[in-house]
């Protein structure tokens, strides 16, 4: 993400598109250090659509750059976005324990507005 603390790793990948995930998942602060999503049942009604962005990056740069850096609570997995489409990206690690430090977020609909309300 444009300003997050891994985002220099992309290394100049272009951003593809400013999106919003479908409306089936969670979103949290881990300890105030950066969001994870996860998936919730699309007929649950306790998801949001959350803000992200899509980056078309190599699957070498995924692999050696970004996926080390990742902190272990999360772990790539498939995103559905609004528009219907799929996309790599992170989401909280489903064999993980909940950390201590998770705080649903959800209501705000994405990291930046979180921190922006949140830090003020």
């Amino acid at each position: 993400m444009r300003g997050g603390s891994l985002h220099h790793l992309l290394a100049g990948a272009p951003l593809v598109a400013e999106t919003r995930t479908a409306p089936h998942y969670l979103l949290y602060s881990v300890g105030d250090s950066y969001p994870a999503l996860q998936p919730c049942p699309p007929d649950g009604g306790l998801g949001a659509a959350i803000v992200g962005e899509v980056y078309d990056l190599s699957l070498d740069l995924l692999r050696d750059d970004l996926l080390p850096a990742e902190p272990p609570e999360l772990e790539l997995g498939v995103i559905e976005l609004a528009d219907g489409s799929s996309a790599l990206g992170m989401i909280l690690r489903r064999v993980c324990p909940a950390p201590d430090d998770l705080t649903d977020i959800t209501a705000y609909g994405g990291w930046r507005a979180y921190l922006s309300r949140h830090r003020s």
